[in-house]
């Protein structure tokens, strides 16, 4: 059984909520724009979207629609492989702020160390449109140590953000370690698992244990680690669960119990993606 939603403003970690909400694969124009607009209504002020997802337009009008200042919400995308040459990576941000009908992205991303993608090249680029006022944060996403070693040197300061697939099932101990260090904002997209945490023993114990979701224990347990999730959910009953989440205090032997999990089960590894 779940907990009772409660009004609670979402934390946050140096100007960015803990918990947002994801929009991949959340591709049906309406529906989008009404889960994007509920969950701000909810609570959320977090939204994170990308060019690939092709909803950048549906996320805008669920923006506008809530009843929610544009500037009180932490609105995130990225840029696709493709475009992320200087020239490429300016255009298609400024199309993706058109398609937002928003002003700025709060944090741009890089979407992939992939494609046309060259530290030296793209991320001047970004620099430049934070310069210009159209982006605030840069940020990078599936990148690797060695990766983000090359990006602090090409940018001469370090990437805001970097959004990777982190879930109980995935813990990227080497990643955190890396960030905490580098002082380094790591973002969990598939918090979940795409639902195979739900079917995973240890997390259930514990969501039990709490009388919660094994959802809330997932997003309970990153934020335990300083890492911010964003997990996709469309309907309110589903985004109001893991809002719950941020009132569930897991302690210490539910902590080691799920750090302890025998399982590397990575759900996103495309063939264009780092060599993991």
């Amino acid at each position: 059984m779940s907990q009772e939603p409660q009004s609670v403003d979402v934390p946050t970690t140096d100007g960015m909520p803990v918990l947002g909400l994801g929009t991949w694969k959340n591709d049906d124009p309406a529906q989008c724009t009404d889960s994007v607009k509920t969950a701000l209504e909810a609570g959320y002020r977090h939204v994170d979207t990308a060019q690939i997802y092709g909803n950048e337009a549906a996320v805008g009008k669920g923006i506008a629609a809530a009843d929610v200042d544009r500037d009180d919400v932490f609105l995130a995308t990225k840029v696709w492989i493709d475009k992320l040459a200087p020239e490429d990576a300016a255009a298609s941000t400024r199309e993706s702020l058109q398609k937002l009908d928003t002003e700025y992205a709060d944090l741009l991303y890089v979407h992939w160390p992939s494609g046309a993608y060259d530290p030296e090249e793209t991320l001047p680029a970004f620099a430049e449109l934070r310069d210009d006022g159209l982006i605030d944060r840069i940020g990078v996403s599936n990148f690797d140590p060695h990766h983000l070693d090359a990006a602090t040197d090409a940018l001469g300061e370090t990437p805001f953000a970097n959004q990777v697939e982190m879930h109980p099932l995935l813990r990227q101990e080497e990643l955190r370690e890396y960030a905490d260090a580098a002082d380094i904002e790591l973002v969990a997209y598939s918090p979940l698992a795409r639902g195979k945490v739900f079917d995973d023993p240890t997390v259930a114990e514990i969501a039990a244990k709490h009388g919660v979701s094994a959802a809330q224990v997932s997003l309970a347990w990153l934020r335990e680690k300083g890492v911010t999730a964003i997990p996709k959910a469309t309907g309110e009953d589903h985004l109001r669960d893991n809002l719950a989440s941020l009132g569930l205090e897991l302690d210490d032997e539910d902590i080691r119990r799920i750090d302890d999990i025998d399982r590397t089960d990575r759900q996103i590894n495309p063939d264009f993606g780092p060599n993991w």
